[in-house]
């Protein structure tokens, strides 16, 4: 095995890590919750150590240590921005890069978390090979990641690809970020259960509710999707609107960006497999047809053991960048 590097991702309900090689094989990985109250910065240390031992004891020189946050990142402090609708607000304004690099003597970068995972994708995954990409992920919330002709799109403030927040809705509910209408309010996993719970009165014998136990609050996303392949009217109309609000972002992206490949991943990404077919056909009615037809989408459902190569494609990607700088 060739000197490794550490990708670590952090999500709304754990922190991943894994020594992952040259090649993208998570040779080690290490988990833990971040739900903890005040301990996520401890968290990542800790775990960087763990993969750290690990490294030395098959002396193994790590090169250098990648994070992937979920939020938007000022990439040359290595710094979380405070911005509303975090969900892992603790480590706003935290010079995470540079703690653990003072504990570790090693290099260290961050990014957003999707940033992390369309280099992953362009380096070792579905877009391996192709120019431009777009990397969607739907979990907590949604973000994106963009690639264009073999480089990440970060914008001139660092906040490209935050296609949560793109509007969908021209009088749509107000977002978490102030604005109306964005995707995010119709699909992410943290707001699509308000879409169900502000219909249930028209629909009180809805299965959503049934799966939920007769508790509102716990309807979530997974069992919206469930009940509606089953056919049930209220979870039909939201995922429907999902379904639709999503079409017009993504449609959107293909006509500005061009990419070869769009992946669609997240916690949600597993319901929306099987409306591959559909989103397409919702697409082509927004989308030039040439775009289009010169588009792939994917759909991958997350997985944690590969989150992990975000953060080490990020550190990958930046060595590169600043070696031909």
């Amino acid at each position: 095995m060739s000197d490794p590097v550490i990708g670590v991702d952090v999500g709304a309900s754990t922190i991943s890590a894994g020594l992952v090689s040259s090649d993208g094989t998570v040779d080690a990985a290490a988990q833990a919750r971040s739900d903890v109250p005040g301990a996520a910065v401890a968290t990542i240390l800790a775990l960087v150590e763990r993969l750290l031992a690990q490294a030395a004891a098959r002396n193994l020189r790590v090169r250098g240590i990648g994070v992937g946050l979920p939020g938007l990142v000022d990439v040359e402090k290595g710094v979380m921005r405070p911005t509303d609708g975090h969900w892992m607000s603790e480590l706003a304004g935290v010079p995470l890069a540079r703690l653990i690099g003072e504990r570790t003597g090693v290099a260290v970068f961050a990014d957003n978390d999707v940033n992390a995972l369309a280099l992953a994708e362009w380096r070792w995954g579905l877009g391996r090979g192709v120019s431009s990409l777009v990397i969607v992920a739907v979990g907590t919330g949604i973000g994106g990641g963009i690639v264009v002709n073999g480089g990440l799109l970060r914008g001139s403030q660092n906040t490209a690809g935050e296609i949560g927040h793109v509007a969908v809705g021209l009088d749509g509910p107000r977002c978490v970020c102030g604005g109306i209408g964005c995707l995010n309010m119709y699909l992410s996993g943290r707001l699509l259960p308000e879409r169900a719970r502000e219909r249930l009165a028209a629909h009180p014998g809805s299965a959503v509710l049934a799966r939920a136990e007769g508790d509102p609050a716990r309807i979530d996303a997974q069992g919206i999707f469930a009940a509606a392949a089953e056919g049930d009217a209220l979870a039909r109309e939201v995922v429907d609107q999902a379904c639709e609000a999503l079409a017009v972002a993504l449609g959107g992206l293909a006509n500005l960006i061009n990419p070869d490949v769009i992946v669609l991943t997240g916690g949600v990404a597993a319901s929306l497999a099987s409306l591959r077919e559909d989103l397409l056909t919702r697409m082509r009615r927004r989308t030039l047809p040439a775009v289009l037809d010169a588009t792939t989408l994917h759909v991958r459902p997350a997985d944690k053991r590969h989150t992990v190569r975000g953060g080490a494609a990020l550190v990958l990607y930046e060595l590169d960048r600043r070696r031909s700088a």
